[in-house]
């Protein structure tokens, strides 16, 4: 069965998953005349809340949106993730890791307006927001059938098994280290089940105490992760022009690959990125959906913000470290360990309780929003009244991430966010002119007050 996921997973992400998130994304990246360049400044001026309308119909603010999608995608992804792009795809996989998260933040861009614009109600009669909604009131019913697709993959693609696996992982090697194989297991089970009651905790209380959670944890989180490699990078501040030089030759050369396969560096970056910061997705749609916003277009351009604090931020970040350290040579292809070695030769002594810091907070944030996309999902596929049932659910699986094979963990989360990609891409793709029409009338009548 985990060989059968594996081999899904690698066929379901070669060259049309590509072509859709890349393709389509430069085709927004264009379309919208380089908005993430032009509008970067608008945008930031947004998160300070000065168009916050309370009385918009939705659960909470925009940045509250913000920082529940960023607590999903600013996740191990940004650890481990970068530390398997590197090691599968060499340091050349960074660039295209940064070429798909600015065509990311046009896809965003799109994704999210539209989810403000299409919004439907589930069969209590409360409004929602996210992709099935945009399909189904944007393209027509017929479409429907897109929707249960995305449905169905975001019900098994969002549960938080691979967060478990690795957040395990780290804290054995930090705080554990086993002797033997059945205290291996043993801790695992332990650490799983106390990662469940965690979750539970705030879960339970549904997305206002997510968002609230998310609200407080993002801002900590990144800053804490930042001075963190600061300290690192400081230290190896007269090597970083050449890091950035490999970089870049090798992401046209694939040199640091076995048989120097550019084609297998950019299809590692943009896999990588899309896992990381999930433009393309469908799922930020889904919480930027319930934001108190009447305004489509400023909804979408806050929402882009995202892929580039995440993936250009954070994820470089994270690249600085294991190549600066020089830790990327390791044979070592076990994603967080690679990036917990580069902390213990960056920080001596303390690097590796640091780095457990930033993951544990890391992963914890991500499970608290995954379980919202996920009962999101549930709620579309059978209604309202049986969605809570998903977090029990949720919670069960946590455990089993814990103790389950990384490869297979991966590959299903990789292969179901594929499938997720599809229903998204197309609906936005279709719906694309919709987007420009809202975003002329959005920035002439701000034109019009300055």
């Amino acid at each position: 069965m985990g060989n059968i996921i594996v081999e899904f997973s690698n066929w379901i992400w070669g060259t049309p998953i590509l072509i859709l998130l890349l393709g389509g994304g430069t085709y927004f990246f264009i379309h919208s005349g380089f908005v993430p360049f032009r509008k970067m400044g608008h945008a930031i001026g947004l998160l300070k809340g000065k168009y916050d309308n309370e009385l918009a119909p939705g659960q909470i603010t925009s940045r509250q949106a913000l920082s529940a999608a960023i607590a999903s995608t600013v996740g191990l992804g940004n650890i481990s993730g970068v530390a398997i792009a590197l090691n599968m795809g060499g340091p050349g996989a960074i660039f295209w890791m940064w070429v798909a998260a600015f065509v990311g933040m046009a896809t965003k861009f799109y994704t999210c307006s539209l989810a403000i614009m299409y919004r439907g109600k589930d069969s209590l009669g409360n409004i929602q927001g996210g992709p099935m909604y945009v399909i189904e009131e944007g393209m027509g019913k017929k479409w429907r059938f897109l929707s249960y697709i995305f449905s169905i993959a975001g019900v098994i693609g969002l549960l938080a098994i691979f967060q478990a696996n690795q957040l395990t992982a780290v804290t054995q090697a930090v705080l554990l280290e086993p002797d033997t194989l059945e205290e291996t297991v043993r801790n695992r089970w332990i650490i799983g089940i106390i990662m469940m009651l965690l979750t539970a905790m705030v879960i339970l209380g549904g997305l206002k105490r997510i968002a609230a959670v998310a609200s407080k944890m993002v801002p900590f989180m990144v800053a804490i992760y930042f001075a963190t490699v600061l300290i690192i990078v400081v230290q190896y501040v007269g090597d970083i022009p050449s890091i950035f030089k490999l970089i870049l030759v090798d992401a046209f050369t694939g040199n640091a690959v076995m048989g120097g396969a550019v084609g297998s560096v950019i299809i590692v970056g943009a896999r990588r990125a899309a896992f990381s910061n999930e433009a393309g997705i469908g799922t930020a749609p889904m919480v930027h959906g319930q934001s108190q916003n009447d305004e489509p277009i400023r909804e979408g351009l806050i929402a882009m913000l995202g892929p580039f604090i995440d993936t250009v931020v954070v994820c470089t970040l994270t690249a600085l470290a294991i190549l600066l350290t020089g830790v990327w040579q390791s044979t070592e292809n076990d994603g967080v360990k690679l990036t917990l070695a580069a902390f213990e030769i960056g920080i001596p002594v303390i690097g590796k309780y640091l780095l457990m810091l930033s993951v544990l907070v890391f992963a914890l944030s991500t499970m608290f929003t995954y379980s919202y996309y996920g009962h999101k999902c549930m709620n579309y596929l059978f209604g309202a009244d049986k969605a809570d049932y998903y977090n029990y659910f949720y919670l069960i699986t946590i455990v089993v991430g814990a103790v389950a094979s990384l490869e297979v963990v991966v590959s299903l989360v990789d292969g179901m966010y594929a499938v997720m990609a599809f229903p998204n891409m197309i609906s936005a793709i279709y719906l694309a002119p919709k987007v420009k029409i809202a975003m002329k009338d959005y920035f002439q009548r701000m034109n019009a007050k300055s």
